[in-house]
């Protein structure tokens, strides 16, 4: 594939990792919290954004679920960034000064020192400290980014971000739905010469395992970010119509994150090509081993001892050892370099050569193979290093000004950082005050506190892989609150839906929530919902005969289907104990039968939805059943007992002539799912 295809694919990911899928959950959560805290008055913590779903039970222990769930996936998504952004300003502040070392101890130290300075902040105010932080950070990123795109080939950069604009309109709907299907496979991917066809320089079609290290890790951090982002964009955003709303928190966001992008993501592509053409590659050594043997005189003692040959024929040490002790393989571009260093060398002894080259390669690995020179950085190979040392490769490639670029991006992403902190806090403090506008200063103290010791023992569990402990915390924030935002999109749905009068909020209910076995403390609801995960289609049977729906046969075909799926998983789980029975996949014909049983009930639920003027739609009725058929069944059972709701004709009349059961008020009683 052609590099300047490659090139736009790169741009096209990263724009679809930053763009609207990103941002939209933001939206979404922020539209539902000020819609229901500034136009219904209702308290802004997450578990309202529920209200139109399931009323007033947000009140009981479902709310408080909901918000501690909230503090907990807000907590873990900020603490991601603080981590990642402190191994960040430590890799700067190594750049800047090779004294100061890369280690958890001085990582540590720097999250502490963020979250001191967040703690003021908070503590100040959204009004004082936290907005202007915020300001000050977003002017100092434009003076960056300004910079660096007048210092480069700003026609190259204004092109590209036309270019990719047009690119990521283009194929937006394919990334979104894009899921890594055949790099999945068990089997290789390498098949295509199996299939008469033949590839130069085919190596297979990507790892497994990218999209889990990025689009997936990207999905986490986005959404574990959602109710605190949520949260903060619905509280500044009083007085604006839902168009404005959008524009601000959408549009603009994401129109100016694509010129950052572009800025630095095509600075970035144009020095690596730059970096190639001038012979730079990436060396396979060892640093850190190497780094052990020359400061540790036994150590490189006990090399030499055992090393045997020529340092031109073996590995020599160089590029580390296996779990065998013997010396792995350096790549070309290691022994290149290796090359050039034997040439001062001639006439000393083998073993005299790599105590030579090791020193010789632990002096220069800060610059060997990624830069020209240790003087020299107006040129780096960006793909030899870790994405944190990207960064201030790139800005110190601006020569005089990159000494500048550097001290000026230290200084931002601290800020930044600490505007994270802050704002985090800042918002966990009001879902753990119940919507309290202005919390306690020892409670805001306490969760910015609570956040430091977080990220730092996210960093100490780590070790040397804080950084995939990070990205898990991420997305196992994520994963859970996942569900929770599909709610929240229906609630935001149903409830601009009644606001604009395309839903009646008065119109009737089931009366029984399907969350109600749960919310309420009322013994006759758990019995009948433990009575109906076993005997569920002998209430259907009575609901279809107090209606007349389809005759008996629905009714008794559910039956079917209910009964041959638990007898098929019985027989299953009894194979995997009992060898001699062949029933291996049998659970594949079970689960047909239980989705024909589903499908049966929300044919059922459908049809009494429309005998009583409920609302709903049969994609919500179908996963109602499928993950909570029980209580859909005592629903139906009580929806339809004689002397509950009154049937209603076409003209919304009652059919007995009684006044159908309304809801009294939309604070009193909501529309239930």
């Amino acid at each position: 594939m052609p590099d300047n295809e490659l090139a736009q694919i790169a741009m096209n990911l990263t724009f679809f990792h930053w763009g609207i899928h990103g941002w939209i959950v933001y939206v979404v959560m922020g539209m539902m919290l000020g819609f229901l805290a500034f136009r219904k008055d209702m308290p802004m913590t997450m578990k309202s954004c529920f209200y139109p779903l399931i009323g007033d039970r947000i009140y009981g222990w479902i709310g408080d679920f909901i918000d501690i769930l909230s503090i907990i996936t807000t907590l873990f998504g900020v603490c991601t960034s603080l981590g990642l952004g402190t191994i960040q300003v430590n890799q700067g502040l190594n750049y800047i000064n090779e004294d100061i070392k890369l280690s958890t101890d001085n990582q540590i130290i720097i999250i502490w020192c963020i979250t001191f300075v967040a703690t003021i902040s908070v503590i100040t105010g959204i009004g004082v400290g936290i907005r202007r932080l915020s300001e000050v950070c977003f002017g100092l990123g434009m003076v960056i980014m300004l910079m660096c795109t007048f210092l480069d080939d700003i026609w190259f950069i204004l092109n590209l971000y036309c270019q990719s604009i047009g690119y990521y309109i283009q194929y937006i709907i394919q990334l979104g739905f894009h899921c890594d299907a055949f790099e999945l496979l068990d089997v290789g991917s390498y098949g295509a010469a199996d299939r008469g066809r033949e590839y130069e320089e085919l190596e297979g079609d990507g790892p497994a395992n990218w999209m889990d290290d990025w689009t997936i890790f990207y999905w986490g951090w986005w959404i574990s970010w959602s109710p605190f982002v949520g949260m903060f964009i619905a509280k500044i955003s009083r007085g604006r119509t839902i168009r404005q709303f959008i524009n601000g928190s959408l549009t603009a966001p994401m129109i100016y994150s694509f010129l950052w992008l572009t800025v630095f993501g095509g600075a970035g592509i144009r020095m690596e090509r730059r970096a190639a053409e001038a012979g730079l590659c990436c060396p396979n050594f060892k640093y850190e081993e190497i780094n052990g043997y020359v400061t540790n005189s036994t150590e490189m003692s006990n090399l030499l001892n055992k090393f045997s040959g020529s340092v031109t024929q073996t590995n020599s040490y160089l590029c580390g050892m296996t779990d065998k002790k013997e010396p792995k393989p350096c790549n070309p571009c290691a022994w290149d370099l290796v090359k050039e260093r034997m040439v001062g060398l001639q006439g000393k002894t083998e073993t005299e050569k790599l105590s030579s080259l090791l020193n010789i390669i632990d002096s220069q690995h800060r610059w060997i193979g990624r830069y020209r020179s240790a003087d020299d950085k107006s040129v780096s190979r960006l793909s030899c290093m870790t994405s944190e040392e990207m960064w201030f490769a790139l800005v110190s490639s601006y020569k005089d000004m990159g000494g500048l670029l550097r001290i000026l991006s230290l200084i931002g992403i601290v800020l930044y950082f600490v505007t994270s902190s802050d704002s985090g806090s800042l918002v966990i403090d009001i879902m753990s005050a119940n919507g309290d506008q202005d919390p306690p200063i020892p409670q805001r103290v306490f969760w910015a506190l609570v956040e430091g010791a977080t990220a730092t023992a996210l960093l100490v569990a780590g070790g040397r892989e804080a950084l995939n402990a990070l990205r898990t915390a991420s997305v196992v924030a994520g994963l859970p609150y996942t569900i929770i935002l599909c709610f929240v999109t229906l609630a935001l749905w149903r409830a601009l839906s009644m606001e604009t009068g395309d839903m009646d909020p008065y119109g009737n209910d089931f009366g029984i929530c399907v969350v109600d076995p749960f919310a309420k403390l009322q013994p006759k609801l758990w019995v009948e919902f433990i009575v109906n995960i076993f005997l569920s289609p002998l209430t259907l049977l009575k609901v279809v005969k107090r209606h007349s729906l389809g005759g008996l046969g629905i009714a008794i075909s559910a039956a079917l289907c209910w009964t041959l799926f638990v007898m098929l998983m019985i027989v299953e789980i009894v194979g995997q104990y009992d060898e001699t029975l062949p029933v291996e996949g049998l659970y594949s014909l079970a689960w047909v039968f239980y989705l024909g049983y589903v499908t049966l009930v929300t044919i059922v639920r459908a049809q009494i939805r429309s005998i009583y003027k409920i609302h709903g739609n049969p994609i919500e009725d179908f996963f109602a059943v499928m993950f909570m058929y029980p209580s859909v069944l005592v629903q139906l059972d009580h929806v339809t007992q004689p002397g509950g709701l009154v049937p209603l004709l076409p003209d919304g009349s009652a059919s007995d002539g009684r006044v159908p059961m309304v809801s009294v008020a939309p604070s009193k009683r909501s529309n239930k799912a």
